[in-house]
């Protein structure tokens, strides 16, 4: 009978001690992340909260928004919003690449859907264990709303900087007009703003906001919503320092 090679045996069984242990740090918060999640909604169940965002004075559908500013929302936040079922195995080994390459714990992979639970239910706080709670909170509002009423649940609940929260406070507030009637380089601006509102909240740093609109236009060019000479005409008429 032929026998195992030794260096070749110690491979297997390091495999197989590797598998076992990412199974039991998966389990652990799985657990923890469960937990987490069940907590919150024992406070307020989950329906209940979106119902009463649902009811807010100036809560806007997804029908007073422009075509522009949801296609700049979903190229630069979440491009396969429309296909994946709230999590996007893509961005997640994206993600898990380059916090492995940076060893730290700064890219999230968070897809539009993980964000609206995270707005609802936890912190700001990035860890595991509430990485592991959004995926199950994900699979219950995935299951009971459209895409539409995730997306404008999600634009209701962003924080855009200035104390101003959901679009139609951003909107008003920055621009004063309502969502239906932001020009498309402000509908860029404000898709951009979320990301990190105390950077590119307009009013804050001119040229930081003036950068971040050029990302999110520049990703609308990459995803095929925008033609690159839409973009130019849009970036060459516009005079950030006048616009705020």
């Amino acid at each position: 009978m032929k026998r195992r090679h030794p260096v070749r045996r110690m491979l297997c069984v390091l495999l197989i001690l590797m598998v076992c242990t990412v199974m039991s740090v998966g389990i652990f918060y799985g657990v923890k992340g469960y937990q987490m999640y069940q907590d919150a909604i024992s406070l307020m169940p989950l329906n209940d909260r979106i119902e009463e965002i649902q009811e807010q004075e100036h809560f806007t559908r997804y029908s007073e928004m422009t075509d522009f500013y949801i296609n700049a929302v979903i190229s630069v936040e979440d491009r396969r919003f429309r296909e994946h079922k709230g999590i996007d195995p893509i961005a997640v080994c994206r993600a898990v690449w380059v916090d492995v390459r940076s060893m730290s714990f700064k890219e999230g992979g968070s897809t539009i859907t993980q964000q609206l639970a995270k707005n609802l239910l936890f912190t700001q706080e990035k860890s595991i264990e509430r990485k592991a709670a959004e995926v199950f909170a994900v699979m219950d509002i995935e299951s009971e709303y459209s895409k539409e009423e995730i997306f404008e649940l999600y634009v209701n609940t962003a924080c855009f900087g200035s104390g101003f929260e959901g679009i139609y406070a951003a909107s008003f507030g920055y621009f004063e007009k309502t969502p239906s009637e932001l020009t498309d380089y402000e509908s860029a601006v404000l898709a951009g703003v979320p990301n990190a509102p105390s950077l590119y909240a307009p009013g804050v740093d001119d040229g930081l906001t003036s950068l971040r609109a050029r990302q999110v236009l520049e990703s609308m060019v990459r995803n095929d919503m925008i033609t690159q000479a839409e973009m130019e005409g849009m970036i060459g008429i516009t005079d950030i320092t006048k616009e705020f």
